[in-house]
């Protein structure tokens, strides 16, 4: 089997680098179909395709709906379905809209305007005044470059309802998120957690969105017991 971390939008393998370390003995590999593709079917589909044999998805964020998107399309091959502060709803219409005229903004150049001012929001309040942290962030969402970041947002506003599918899952499922993550608020974990057939929901403490950048011990911790008794 082969592990696979699933970036989230705009990221790459910069918010995995504590997890690259942690996990090396499990030989992960970092996908970059959300690079390359428009739509999130399309991006679980390239992911399936490159990746041959069966697969462990952990994703993040956007990530983890691409991993629940794969899963759908080959419930045979996804052998386990690591899920890190991500939702299986649909887009809202007041999100729909926030991202409308985020990518306004994009299309004139102005994504630093745009990420800059809401930086905080991704981390618990405690990280607030952390310079190092906030700068690793911003640093990879910017480089992602305008165009990604506005095909990555049309493609989680278009993605379709997971928890249609979820209560159909036969994979060992861990669910986690950030006790405080303002993005993907807890309940949305604890709804896939219901959904998903046995699924094991892990809440980190004073965290926030961007949890595999936050509390990297805390969750490397938790994905390596889990691992351990998928991989086994």
């Amino acid at each position: 089997m082969t592990l696979i971390l699933l970036p989230g939008l705009a990221g790459n393998e910069a918010m995995w680098r504590d997890q690259l370390a942690a996990l090396a003995d499990f030989r992960p590999r970092v996908s970059d179909a959300h690079m390359r593709h428009d739509t999130l079917p399309e991006m679980a589909a390239a992911l399936l395709a490159r990746h041959p044999g069966e697969l462990v998805l952990c994703g993040a964020s956007m990530g983890g709906m691409v991993a629940m998107e794969a899963a759908r399309q080959a419930p045979a091959r996804v052998r386990g379905l690591a899920l890190l502060g991500t939702s299986a709803r649909p887009e809202d219409d007041a999100m729909r809209a926030v991202r409308e005229k985020a990518i306004a903004l994009f299309a004139q150049g102005r994504a630093r305007e745009v990420i800059e001012p809401n930086v905080a929001m991704a981390f618990h309040p405690d990280r607030a005044t952390d310079t190092e942290l906030a700068a690793r962030y911003l640093d990879f969402v910017l480089e992602a470059g305008a165009a990604q970041l506005i095909r990555q947002n049309r493609a989680v506003m278009d993605r379709p309802d997971a928890r249609v599918h979820l209560p159909a899952l036969r994979c060992p499922v861990l669910v986690m998120c950030g006790e405080d993550d303002q993005l993907t608020p807890a309940e949305l974990s604890r709804e896939i957690a219901a959904l998903a057939p046995g699924a094991q929901l892990a809440m980190v403490p004073r965290c926030g969105h961007m949890l595999t950048m936050e509390q990297p011990d805390a969750v490397n911790r938790e994905l390596r017991r889990w691992l351990k008794t998928v991989l086994a």
